[in-house]
């Protein structure tokens, strides 16, 4: 499940190796982290662009936004994790926001794209949503950030 997302490291050393596994990750703050892996939410909206397509890990930061929280609390569970990689999935695109892509996404779900989501400037599109058994602690990071696993092998 991770090797198909990560970069990896080989460094062999006398009597192991060792193999570091780099994956790409994004920290949101609760209760988008949430809603995106429980399906509800499939755009994450930021002021910028990225080029960047492929696997992405969703970290789940220790920040909270306590309007959206009232808001949406119909679709959330009782406790969100917070400060931990909750699962990953596909970003596939980046769109920029105009008046029809707004519309497009209050007709989807207008309680998740409510009009205050748009302040930012970009869409990320999200696919292939895959929630971790097990989330993994993790401290987050501004912009895209790589989180590491490291594997010794003894040989």
């Amino acid at each position: 499940m991770i090797r198909d997302l990560a970069k990896t490291v080989i460094k062999a050393v006398e009597g192991y190796v060792e193999r570091r596994l780099l994956l790409k990750a994004l920290t949101i703050k609760q209760p988008w982290a949430s809603l995106i892996m429980l399906g509800y939410k499939r755009f994450e909206f930021r002021s910028w662009r990225t080029n960047y397509r492929g696997k992405l890990l969703i970290h789940a930061g220790q920040g909270i936004d306590k309007q959206a929280m009232l808001r949406l609390e119909k679709y959330l569970p009782r406790e969100l994790p917070m400060g931990k990689i909750l699962g990953k999935v596909t970003l596939v695109d980046c769109i920029k926001c105009d008046e029809n892509f707004k519309e497009k996404c209050l007709k989807e779900n207008k309680d998740v794209y409510a009009k205050s989501t748009f302040v930012e400037k970009f869409a990320w599109q999200l696919e292939n949503v895959e929630v971790f058994d097990e989330p993994i602690e993790a401290k987050g990071h501004l912009s895209l950030w790589e989180f590491e696993i490291g594997v010794r092998i003894d040989i």
